[in-house]
C-alpha cells in the first residue's frame, strides 16, 4: 500500500538551500557565528528524539545532512522506527514534507505528479508538481531501492542537482534533504550509482533487551510539541555558514583520515571523499563555529557504506576522533567517536533537558528514575577530580532534584535504590 503525505508549508525565508539554481543561497549570520541558529535546530532535534529510544542518532544525522546539503540512507529491519524518527524531525523543522512508500509497481506520476492535461491539449507534455516530491523541502522515501528504473532515473537527477526534469517540465527544487530507507542494502550492482547519492548512512537495530523498560516507558509519553521559531530559516542560514566554513586547518587531518579509511579497507570514492567535507563543515557550524577542526572528524564513519565498514572506520580513526564532540549533535558524536568530551556534551544536554522538564518530579517515579540514570552515568564515567565544570553544576542540580525521594539511615537520601551522600551517588551494597 502506498501513501503520500504533504504537510502544510511553514513560512520560511526567501533564500533557498543548495541546489536551487534560480535564487542565490542564504547569507551566513550577520555576526559570523551560527550559535543561535545551531541552538534552535538542536532544540528541534532534541524534541524530535524525545521518547525515541536509541533513535537519537537518526534524528541528529537528518539535521546534519540537511545543513550539509547531502542525503541520508537509513537501513534497518522493519519495526525499528526509521519512518517515525524522520517524521518527527520533519514535523519539528516544518516546511513542505513529502513521504512515499515505493514498490516495484510505483509509477513516476505517484512521486512527481500527473500530466498537466491543459498543457497536453496544447501539445506540450508537462507535469503538475504541486504537493509532490519536486516541490518538497524535506522528503522521505521508504523502501527506496524498490523503485522502477523510470522512477530511480528521475530521482537520480533530482537528488544530485536539485532540479526536476521530465517531459517539458524543468523545475528547481527547494529540497533540503531526502532520506531514503531500506530494510537492507541492495545486492544489485545496477543500483550502486543511485545508492551512492546518499552520502551518509545510519544502520539501526531493534532496541537492546537492557533498554526495554525505557522503550515501554517512552511509548507511554506523547511526542514533544514543535519548537517555535524560524526553523527552515535557521537551517538555510546554517547551510550558508557551512558553505563559508574555513576548512584549511583541518584539511591535512581530513586527508590523513581518508587515507586511513582506504588502508583499512573502507571503500571511499573520490566523490565521497570530496563531499565528506560538507559533513565536516556542517558539524562545525552546528557546534557554533565558523572554522572546522579535529573536533568535527567524528562524521567520517557515516560515509562508510556498510555497518561493518563503519565499525572499521571507527577503529581506524580512533586516535584522530578521541577528542571529538558536538554540542548540537551530542548523541551521534559520542556514538561515532566514543570520546570523553562527546560523552560530557551528551550528558550535559540530556541532564539539562531533564531538569528543565522534570526538575519538580511532577511525573513521580518515572521522572526520578530518569534523573537518577543520568546521575549514575556521570559518576560511572568521570573521576570527581576530572569532572568538567559544566557537569559539576549539572550534577549538583541532579542531586538536589533526586533528594526529594526521602531520607534514609545516617542522613543519606535514598531514591529508588541509590544513596546520595555528600554529593556522591552510590549503589547500596
Amino acid at each position: 500500500m502506498t501513501e503520500t503525505s504533504a504537510a502544510a508549508s511553514i513560512p520560511g525565508p526567501a533564500d533557498v538551500p543548495p541546489g536551487r539554481a534560480d535564487v542565490p543561497p542564504a547569507a551566513p549570520p550577520a555576526d559570523g557565528l551560527p550559535t543561535a541558529d545551531a541552538e534552535l535546530v538542536a532544540a528541534a532535534v532534541s524534541a524530535a528524539g524525545r521518547g525515541m529510544v536509541g533513535r537519537e542518532t537518526v534524528a541528529e544525522v537528518v539535521a546534519l545532512c540537511a545543513v550539509a546539503g547531502e542525503h541520508l540512507l537509513v537501513v534497518g529491519p522493519p519495526g525499528t522506527a526509521k519512518s517515525e524518527a524522520v517524521r518527527r524531525v520533519a514535523a519539528q523543522l516544518g516546511g513542505r514534507y513529502f513521504e512515499y512508500l515505493l514498490g516495484r509497481f510505483t509509477e513516476p506520476n505517484e512521486l512527481f505528479g500527473p500530466v498537466d492535461l491543459r498543457r497536453l491539449r496544447e501539445g506540450r507534455v508537462e507535469f503538475e508538481t504541486a504537493g509532490m516530491l519536486p516541490e518538497a523541502e524535506i522528503a522521505f522515501l521508504d523502501e527506496v531501492f524498490l523503485g522502477s528504473t523510470a522512477v530511480l532515473n528521475t530521482l537520480l537527477g533530482l537528488l544530485n542537482e536539485r532540479v526536476f526534469r521530465r517531459g517539458g517540465t524543468v523545475l528547481a527544487s527547494p529540497l533540503r534533504i531526502c532520506v531514503g530507507a531500506a530494510n537492507h542494502l541492495p545486492g544489485d550492482p545496477a543500483l550502486a550509482a543511485f545508492a551512492d547519492r546518499f552520502l551518509a548512512r545510519v544502520f539501526v537495530e531493534p532496541v537492546a533487551d537492557g533498554r526495554l523498560e525505557e522503550l515501554l516507558e517512552a511509548g507511554r509519553r506523547p511526542a514533544a510539541p514543535a519548537v517555535t521559531g524560524d526553523l527552515l530559516g535557521a537551517l538555510d542560514r546554517l547551510t550558508a555558514a557551512a558553505r563559508h566554513c574555513d576548512l584549511d586547518a583541518v584539511t591535512p587531518l581530513l586527508a590523513t583520515a581518508l587515507r586511513r579509511l582506504r588502508s583499512a579497507g573502507v571503500p571511499v570514492s573520490d566523490r565521497r571523499a570530496v563531499r565528506s567535507q560538507n559533513l565536516v563543515a556542517a558539524a562545525a557550524v552546528l557546534d557554533g563555529r565558523t572554522a572546522a577542526s579535529a573536533r568535527d572528524l567524528w562524521v567520517l564513519p557515516l560515509i562508510a557504506p556498510t555497518a561493518d565498514t563503519q565499525a572499521l572506520a571507527r577503529e581506524a580513526l580512533a586516535d584522530l576522533i578521541d577528542r571529538a564532540a558536538n554540542h548540537s549533535l551530542a548523541h551521534t558524536a559520542e556514538e561515532l567517536s566514543r570520546s570523553t568530551a562527546a560523552r560530557a556534551e551528551r550528558l550535559l544536554r540530556t541532564g539539562t533537558a531533564l531538569l528543565a522538564e522534570h526538575g519538580g518530579l511532577s511525573d513521580g517515579q518515572d521522572s526520578r528514575l530518569r534523573l537518577e540514570a543520568v546521575l549514575r552515568e556521570i559518576d560511572a564515567g568521570f573521576d570527581p577530580a576530572d569532572l568538567p565544570a559544566p557537569l559539576t553544576g549539572l550534577r549538583a542540580g541532579l542531586v538536589a532534584a533526586v533528594t526529594a525521594g526521602g531520607v534514609g539511615a545516617a542522613g543519606a537520601v535514598v531514591t529508588s535504590g541509590v544513596a546520595v551522600t555528600a554529593g556522591v551517588a552510590v549503589a547500596p551494597s
